[in-house]
């Protein structure tokens, strides 16, 4: 007789076999044959294929979200924006929502229906920013239009912001935040889902932490961290840039309340915790969860593993709480 702990599949997903939650192996194993983690594909076949998979996985606007596109002049270009509102509510606060993708994939379209899930279990106004990606545009041109994005919504919308990203749109809210905290109308808080914020130096003497104990985590390896990096960084970048890197600014004050969630087996897990802790010994007010037995890109797992549900909850609370300036912890 086999046992489950002696199938070939069992043995390939090694420690994670166990340490995960069951019932996200179905959607760790829909995304891989969607996007390998072996795929070496162009940049725009890459896009290709993300995109046809975040269409497989939408699950559709809640009852009374309405989105109209438009865009926002930056400069000599102009940032495709999306704005969510739900049907006769007056919203109380704006999110302003930078999706993930490495800075190298993703756009409206890619988080669209998170994007409605927050406007509807908020009641806020949500904009989401389709910033330029890497390589064709190279740091810092995705952060150039997320500070714009901000600027704007805080210009024209008279509505207190919640900065919200995940993955790579993490490191932007963080940026962002970092950058605006002086502004006349700075955000009320932030909101960061398993944030890339530049944390231990990749192959380095300072790795330590998640990077070394989830290195091969499913969706998200080391590797994958480093070549992002790589794409999106010129030959002159330097990694104390904190509009590159989050954690290598060197003031922490100033900065808005802000909720930290990681996944557990998510390399980038020691980042939140990091930046968490910086912000709490410059006397700022800062909370992490880190959500156990679950991976990088959990949000898409929001329907169909109970787990990740309930992290999805708990992050639209906490940008509902944040909204109506209160502190949930």
């Amino acid at each position: 007789m086999v046992s489950d702990a002696d199938t070939p599949e069992t043995a390939k997903r090694g420690k994670y076999a166990t340490l995960l939650e069951p019932a996200l192996w179905a959607y760790i194993d829909r995304v891989n044959e969607w996007y390998p983690p072996d795929m070496d594909l162009p940049v725009d076949q890459q896009r290709a294929v993300y995109d046809a998979m975040c269409r497989a996985f939408h699950q559709g606007y809640p009852a009374g979200v309405e989105a109209s596109d438009g865009t926002v002049a930056a400069g000599d270009h102009a940032i495709p924006i999306r704005r969510y509102l739900l049907a006769g509510k007056a919203p109380q606060a704006m999110v302003v929502y930078y999706h993930g993708g490495g800075f190298v994939l993703g756009g409206l379209d890619s988080h669209d229906d998170i994007c409605a899930e927050i406007c509807a279990g908020t009641g806020f106004a949500v904009l989401s920013a389709d910033y330029r990606l890497a390589p064709e545009h190279l740091h810092p041109a995705a952060f150039d239009d997320a500070l714009a994005m901000f600027e704007w919504a805080a210009a024209t919308a008279g509505l207190p912001i919640v900065l919200c990203g995940e993955s790579a749109g993490g490191n932007l809210a963080a940026a962002v935040a970092q950058a605006a905290r002086r502004h006349d109308r700075p955000a009320v808080g932030q909101v960061l889902v398993y944030p890339e914020l530049g944390g231990p130096e990749l192959g380095g003497k300072e790795s330590a932490g998640s990077y070394v104990e989830h290195a091969e985590a499913p969706l998200l390896t080391l590797s994958d961290i480093e070549f992002y990096r790589q794409v999106r960084s010129g030959k002159a970048q330097s990694p104390d840039d904190p509009t590159f890197s989050p954690l290598r600014d060197t003031d922490f004050s100033g900065l808005p309340p802000t909720i930290v969630v990681t996944a557990q087996c998510d390399p980038l897990s020691s980042d939140g915790e990091a930046y968490r802790d910086r912000i709490l010994a410059a006397g700022g007010r800062a909370w992490l969860y880190e959500e156990p037995r679950l991976v990088h890109s959990f949000l898409r797992a929001r329907k169909t593993v109970p787990r990740a549900g309930e992290a999805f909850t708990r992050i639209v609370a906490a940008i509902a709480a944040l909204g109506k300036g209160d502190w949930p912890y």
